[in-house]
């Protein structure tokens, strides 16, 4: 699977855990759709921190020619999701809420913002100003 590939199966992914979460957010808590939705959410954050550990470093320092800080945020998610899910089926509320808004902020919106950086494919895609066209003779 080439990077561009694994680049829209991770966007593919992480949009909805985006929006997923900003709904949950907002909406009551401990609700039936709560915990459906919560649910859905982990498991789509759990796959994208999967992808993105296949996903080679493209900007920054990089560990074994492949990883690079960004990746930390994998890390994140591989210890808050679990961690999450486990406090709220122990009934420790405080707990679910700490990890879960960690994993917003941190995987979310820390990292969405990084994914816009120059240098980065996301940046390019969005920002770069198209080559203007041929003129007409």
């Amino acid at each position: 699977m080439t990077y561009l590939q694994m680049t829209y199966l991770h966007l593919a992914t992480i949009l909805p855990a985006f929006v997923i979460a900003t709904v949950v957010l907002c909406r009551r808590k401990g609700t039936r759709s709560h915990k459906l939705l919560g649910r859905i959410f982990l498991l789509l954050m759990l796959t994208t921190a999967a992808i993105t550990l296949f996903m080679p470093a493209q900007v920054g320092p990089r560990l074994l020619n492949h990883f690079g800080f960004i990746h930390g945020f994998s890390l994140l998610v591989f210890y808050s999701a679990p961690t999450a899910f486990f406090a709220a089926r122990r009934g420790d509320i405080r707990a679910h809420r700490g990890n879960m808004i960690g994993l917003y902020v941190g995987a979310l919106l820390i990292a969405g913002a990084f994914a816009f950086m120059p240098g980065r494919m996301l940046h390019g895609l969005l920002f770069s100003v198209p080559p203007p066209a041929p003129m007409a003779r």
